[in-house]
């Protein structure tokens, strides 16, 4: 189960300007300058958009950086966001293919992910012919560990923009996921930095405002 929050900052400079923030830099595990990664994120559905009916979101990922590049494929399933705080089943395999095959997914998923017959409903009725592209988001993070109260968290720092038909729209969040130990202690760590930067607590994921602006494009909002 995927546990985050999300806070959107004004511009990429008043979000970078944390990392070098004395309080901030008492709270990392390690406090050295991180390297950006490039992330190109693909989101498929069907033409009718069954997927999404069913509160299911499909991602693949081009990760790219000075080590170079990889894909990972996601699925994200149910849940629930209250007060930013993101809760959903996920289940994540590196592949070295920019194509979703639903089956290799379904068979690659392991013990140590989300329960596996939730998976199976989360793609019912979904086959890999039937996917295209729907939108897509752009970003440069730069990721940092956290510890607070003994929980460990990443800390994303993501600055780029979001795609949906003919339409943009930046992206300028901080996002903070739990890796190990309590959900409160996330909430903990999201108001320290809410206390110090003028931040707020966000709601919508990447992929649900870009199906917002792919909807606006096509005349649907």
């Amino acid at each position: 189960m995927e546990n985050e929050i999300k806070l959107a900052f004004k511009s990429s400079n008043e979000l970078m300007k944390v990392i070098d923030a004395k309080w901030f830099k008492e709270l990392i595990i390690d406090d050295g300058r991180h390297e950006p990664v490039k992330l190109t994120n693909i989101y498929f559905d069907t033409v009718d958009r069954k997927l999404k009916s069913q509160g299911t979101s499909v991602r693949v990922r081009l990760y790219e950086s000075t080590s170079g590049t990889r894909y990972e494929h996601t699925v994200k399933y149910g849940g629930q966001v209250v007060n930013g705080l993101h809760q959903r089943y996920e289940w994540n395999i590196d592949s070295s293919s920019s194509v979703f095959d639903v089956d290799a997914f379904l068979n690659s998923v392991t013990d140590n992910d989300d329960p596996k017959p939730v998976l199976i409903e989360a793609l019912r009725g979904v086959k890999s012919k039937d996917l295209i592209p729907l939108c897509s988001t752009y970003c440069e993070r730069t990721t940092y560990i956290a510890n607070v109260n003994g929980s460990s968290m990443e800390v994303c720092f993501d600055t780029g923009f979001i795609k949906g038909g003919t339409l943009t729209d930046d992206i300028c969040e901080l996002e903070i996921e739990l890796i190990s130990g309590v959900v409160d202690d996330i909430k903990t760590l999201s108001d320290i930095i809410t206390e110090n930067t003028d931040s707020h607590l966000f709601n919508d994921s990447k992929y649900i405002r870009a199906v917002r602006l792919l909807d606006k494009s096509n005349g649907n909002a």
